[in-house]
């Protein structure tokens, strides 16, 4: 029976070791565990004694009943051999198990009561147990040692209770009860004049919340007023800042305008090789460069602007003709008893060079030039052309050339050439006009007119 509880393994529940179970622990039957646990219904954990030992005997006999019926089933006779004798062993290993099974559920029955009945869960080693009881021997120590302070404290209060006179002591608390009351009457009269004093704080705390809902109705409406006013001197100033920022851009706009030269923006006055030219267009022709009439027309038609607005700028008027701007058909009309138109404008062709009105109209335009050339030089007596022109021809003087604006019975180069300086006399004219001071003498001179 040792040995088969063995097979069982235990475990200390503290340091966690094996444990060989002793073997008494086998014989403990059913009615002490009831006696151990209290009573304790073992139903549903485990049976008693003589049930395991009836449910043992019950399969036994049920094998041997089914011996019987084996040998009862042979024909008159036994032949005992190796089948019978496994049978034997099996049915000794059933009555082992069976025995094995009943320890065991007592062992574990026990533990369980065990635990149950104590702060430590069971089972326990040796060492184990023995530090337990070691630790319980110093508690008790601790509790004996306590009970002992509390019984010399208690003899000592039964000591002096019994010293102290009671009638004494029922005075000394009537005095005091006196006395409390006492007290009790006067805390009563401050507080009922605290509260009266509360009440009349409480009066007062309502009046200064109504006079601070007051405050804070008109603090708002002031933060209104304010948040208004604030955002019209917001939108006034930035009103302002427009204004400002305007006007600069005004002024610096007024001045980029009044140091602008309308003529020279207008009229752009310049050369592309031989060729003098005036907003692009080429004034002349040469063998090799053969410039479209189209283009000459129009060069003539922006000089003849450009002089007909000179002499109006200077309060020019021209003697013996008058300029008629007409784009590339501008032409020059004679003041005399039957006028008469002279074409600023050519087509070419063999019948056009035998027409010479082209070349009286450009000799006109010269002459009309010489005509704003002394006007200039009368009033400026600095200024000087850099060609001096005469009639029909100009003339180089630095270089001692002299060249006919003529087309008929001259060359393409030297008309050209003519024409180059003519345009350049004609910068040199709109310099000189397109300055501040020229612009406000001639204001004032047209003012003065008026």
């Amino acid at each position: 029976m040792e040995a088969s509880s063995s097979n069982r393994s235990y475990f200390c529940k503290n340091c966690s070791q094996p444990l060989i179970i002793h073997s008494s622990l086998s014989q403990i039957d059913g009615s002490t565990l009831s006696e151990l646990s209290g009573n304790l219904d073992l139903d549903g954990h485990i049976a008693t004694t003589g049930e395991l030992s009836q449910t043992g005997d019950s399969e036994y006999d049920d094998n041997s009943s089914g011996l019987e019926e084996h040998q009862s089933a042979s024909n008159s006779f036994l032949i005992i051999g190796d089948s019978m004798l496994e049978t034997k062993s099996h049915d000794l290993a059933i009555r082992e198990m069976f025995d094995m099974g009943h320890d065991m559920r007592i062992t574990s029955k026990l533990f369980d009561i065990l635990s149950d009945k104590s702060i430590v869960d069971h089972p326990l080693c040796e060492d184990c147990a023995d530090s337990l009881i070691d630790k319980m021997d110093q508690k008790l120590k601790t509790l004996e040692e306590e009970c002992k302070v509390y019984r010399e404290c208690l003899g000592k209060l039964e000591k002096k209770t019994k010293n102290d006179n009671p009638e004494s002591n029922l005075e000394h608390l009537q005095q005091r009860v006196i006395q409390l009351q006492l007290e009790e009457k006067r805390l009563i009269e401050e507080l009922t004049k605290v509260e009266a004093q509360k009440k009349k704080f409480d009066e007062k705390i309502q009046a200064q919340e109504a006079e601070i809902n007051v405050l804070l109705e008109e603090k708002d409406k002031f933060k209104r007023e304010h948040n208004y006013l604030k955002k019209t001197l917001f939108e006034i100033d930035d009103e302002r800042l427009n204004v400002e920022n305007s006007k600069k851009y005004i002024t610096r706009h007024l001045d980029i305008l009044r140091k602008t030269n309308v003529f020279n923006a207008t009229f752009h006055i310049w050369y592309s090789g031989h060729f003098g030219t005036i907003n692009g267009f080429r004034l002349g022709r040469l063998p090799n460069h053969p410039v479209d009439w189209t283009e000459i027309n129009a060069a003539w038609g922006q000089t003849t602007l450009l002089l007909f607005a000179l002499a109006r700028k200077i309060n020019l008027t021209f003697e013996r003709y008058r300029l008629v701007p007409y784009g590339n058909h501008s032409f020059i009309e004679t003041l005399e008893d039957k006028p008469k138109e002279l074409p600023l404008y050519g087509s070419g062709g063999f019948r056009y060079l035998l027409n010479n009105k082209f070349d009286q109209a450009m000799i006109a335009f010269l002459d009309c030039m010489s005509q704003v050339v002394a006007e200039i030089e009368r009033v400026d007596k600095s200024w000087y052309c850099p060609y001096r022109m005469d009639k029909e021809k100009i003339e180089d003087t630095k270089r001692n050339n002299c060249y006919s604006i003529r087309i008929q019975y001259n060359s393409e180069e030297e008309w050209t050439k003519a024409l180059k300086y003519m345009l350049t006399n004609l910068k040199w004219i709109l310099t000189w006009v397109a300055r501040p001071e020229t612009s406000e003498r001639c204001d004032s001179s047209v003012s003065t007119t008026k």
